[in-house]
């Protein structure tokens, strides 16, 4: 989806339409969690500091986030996307894999269900999409990020290798800022630059990750959509609208935190070994403090006897605190379910 969060801003208040606006934080504080493409234009981005993103664009109309209206519209969304094919495999909210190998329209092109998908969810929804068509999911997700908003872009088989060649190493799907950077140290800058290397360096430089850079790279990615994809966390936290050091106020945010995790515990069904609290202070530095337990838990009580715990070791919080959150992680098994075995079929762009 294009600019989601922001888009159904915009189709739920009209006054809003064509107008720079950021979804989360404030003028003062906080951070922005979707922009506009009018408030992209000054180069407001999802996770910029709100103070920074209002300096950018003086203009901006910041509004608060509305995420049970948000997963209401991902129902509509996905629903239109289960009509076409039963392997969806939801990354987000707004966005999704789908294989349409065996589709329920059985229709043979790729890039006409696309453009039947888009149309309905305009139709339907009220919104545009935008989609990447190809035959392994990264240069599917690659391909859906070329013409944004609204658009639909198809990488072929026979467009992969030297599409990969040009490709600069920022815009692969999986390697962040940091790996970028320590990349183009070591002169790798394009694809056709870490085709180069052999897995075996890949392997070295970066550990199990190179694997995964080898294959997409050669376009060997063969990774399946999944319709369960497994959860590796349940997680909450706030950002306050006041920095906060008082352990009394730190206490009773850290609870109310601590509660909606519980709940979001309890509606998952799972259980866990690592407890995390992250801290975020003042100026904007973030802390991590973890505790691993010998069994898993989905016990409350437990879960906030180990937050209290980490809160003061090794020590009370150094400065004034923007935000907390508690994480549960390690999770325990859970059954998967099973997709399509079998036949391996071709589907015609």
């Amino acid at each position: 989806m294009d600019a989601f969060y922001a888009s159904v801003e915009q189709m739920d208040q009209p006054e809003l339409k064509g107008k720079p606006i950021a979804v989360g934080g404030s003028r003062e504080r906080g951070v922005v969690a979707a922009a506009s493409y009018e408030a992209r234009a000054y180069g407001v981005h999802s996770a910029l500091a709100s103070s920074i993103a209002a300096r950018r664009c003086p203009h901006l109309i910041f509004v608060k986030p509305r995420f049970d209206r948000y997963k209401e519209v991902s129902g509509q969304i996905m629903e239109i996307f289960q009509s076409y094919t039963n392997l969806v495999e939801p990354l987000s909210l707004d966005e999704a894999y789908l294989d349409v190998t065996y589709n329920k329209k059985n229709l043979k092109s790729a890039i006409k269900i696309a453009m039947l998908i888009r149309q309905e969810v305009k139709e339907k929804v009220g919104l545009t999409a935008s989609a990447g068509i190809s035959f392994n999911k990264f240069l599917a997700k690659t391909a859906s990020d070329l013409d944004k908003p609204d658009g639909l872009s198809v990488i072929l088989p026979e467009q992969a290798i030297p599409f990969m060649e040009q490709l600069p190493i920022e815009k692969f799907h999986g390697i962040g800022k940091v790996t970028a950077k320590k990349m183009n140290l070591q002169m790798i800058f394009k694809g056709s630059d870490l085709m180069k290397l052999e897995r075996s360096e890949l392997v070295r430089r970066y550990g199990k990750a190179g694997r995964h850079y080898h294959d997409i790279v050669t376009a060997n990615d063969n990774r399946e959509v999944k319709t369960d994809r497994l959860r590796k966390s349940i997680g909450a936290e706030n950002t306050f609208s006041n920095d906060l050091f008082d352990e009394a106020e730190v206490s009773e945010s850290l609870r109310q935190i601590h509660e909606t995790l519980s709940r979001r515990i309890d509606k998952t069904g799972r259980k866990g070994r690592t407890i995390t609290l992250k801290i975020k202070y003042h100026d904007f530095t973030v802390k991590t403090r973890s505790k691993s337990l010998d069994y898993y838990t989905n016990d409350s009580t437990v879960i906030w006897t180990v937050v209290n715990e980490l809160l003061h070791q090794p020590e009370y919080l150094e400065k004034e605190v923007r935000l907390l959150g508690i994480t549960l992680s390690q999770l325990d098994n859970v059954n998967k379910m099973k997709g399509l075995d079998g036949y391996q079929l071709t589907l015609d762009f």
